[in-house]
């Protein structure tokens, strides 16, 4: 195994970086502050192939693997972890119509989600079903060529303003052997979204409920066979338990090169906050946890490549391990700047409040130990 990225991945990196550089970290205090969601600027980031990473490329995808979407994640993150976090999910259902969609399917829908002219949500969770997601209650009911659909979906990101949305419902009895899976698209009558969110953080993307009423969806718009959804769902997790790990990260990263910069230049009895060594220790403990975290993330991300058989189960580790380690170096940074870390003009209180939610989404990490302690002891202990 090789800990050395390619020249292509560091060019990869370098280039998500730049874009971080330019495009999202002068605006993104402004955008959280204004909650909004800068759809123009995420166009100008699928031109340059981060609107379908991991997506096939006879569809306009860039074919890239997952640990190279885990770079330009990271990098993104460095920016904007609330744009680079909305990107991932995109990249996910995205990938989820090019693995599972037949090939009309294919061609209907991805080229223009990997333009991003079209934006995705994913739509799993709803209020009775967070955690427990095979208890989802969205019915679709088959009448004909299409299914009715009825239930609400809870804490979507993108919804409202997303044109298509992979929608995980009930077409069967309970349990996940149930669960089915359709492209719902935003005009179809009956389809309708709850008020935008009063979130903590991750405010410069839309968070609403999505809501069916005797929504019509043709048939055609299903992934796979019915019954297949919640497996559908669960590979979509796996790689975007990376995604948000690699969001974490990069986040994390920009406010300690923020805390390195800060330090060089504050002074406090009479001499600069790097020169005493608890700091200098402090730093060193973040840069090392930070790296542990992300060489721990490529790993996962090498066996999800290779399709191992142990790819779920190291991509729920490196979520937790990453999303935990993540928002701890974050609060660090804030706490090394002292008052002015508290102050929005410097940008770390709004990464705290941005990493502090990916210890929730794409299931909680208490979630995450359950499907390690799973792999560990098995489902009947």
């Amino acid at each position: 195994m090789s800990f050395a990225l390619t020249e292509e991945q560091i060019a990869i990196r370098d280039m998500a970086r730049g874009f971080a550089d330019e495009k999202l970290a002068p605006e993104a205090v402004r955008w959280d502050e204004e909650k909004h969601f800068p759809v123009d600027v995420m166009r100008e980031a699928a031109a340059l192939g981060m609107g379908g990473v991991y997506v096939r490329e006879d569809v306009g995808g860039s074919g890239l693997s997952r640990l190279d979407a885990a770079l330009i994640f990271e990098a993104l993150a460095t920016g904007c972890p609330t744009i680079s976090a909305y990107i991932s999910i995109h990249n996910m259902a995205t990938w989820m119509i090019d693995r599972y969609g037949s090939d009309e399917q294919r061609h209907r829908f991805v080229p223009k989600l990997a333009t991003m002219e079209h934006l995705a949500s994913y739509c799993l969770t709803e209020p009775g079903a967070g955690s427990d997601a095979a208890a989802l209650k969205t019915r679709a009911v088959r009448d004909g060529d299409s299914y009715v659909v009825n239930g609400v979906k809870q804490f979507i990101s993108g919804a409202g303003t997303a044109d298509i949305y992979v929608v995980m419902l009930r077409t069967g009895e309970g349990g996940a052997a149930g669960i089915s899976t359709l492209v719902v698209e935003k005009d179809t009558p009956g389809l309708s979204f709850g008020a935008n969110e009063r979130k903590m953080g991750w405010n410069a993307q839309p968070t609403r409920q999505v809501i069916f009423e005797d929504c019509r969806v043709p048939v055609a718009n299903r992934l796979g066979e019915e019954g297949a959804g919640f497996k559908i769902a669960m590979a979509g997790l796996d790689g975007g338990r990376l995604n948000i790990g690699a969001c974490s990260l990069g986040g994390a990263q920009a406010a300690l090169e923020k805390s390195i910069a800060y330090m060089a230049e504050r002074k406090a009895f009479g001499k600069r906050l790097s020169d005493f060594q608890a700091l200098q220790f402090k730093l060193a403990d973040m840069a090392t946890e930070l790296e542990a975290a992300r060489t721990f993330l490529w790993r996962a991300a090498a066996a999800l490549d290779a399709k191992a058989l142990d790819a779920t189960r190291l991509c729920a580790m490196a979520k937790r391990i990453a999303t935990d380690t993540g928002f701890e170096v974050a609060n660090a940074a804030l706490q090394l700047h002292g008052g002015y870390g508290y102050l929005a003009d410097y940008g770390l209180e709004k990464i705290v409040r941005d990493l502090r939610v990916h210890q929730i989404l794409e299931g909680t990490n208490e979630i995450m130990r359950l499907i390690v302690a799973r792999s560990l002891v098995g489902r009947g202990n």
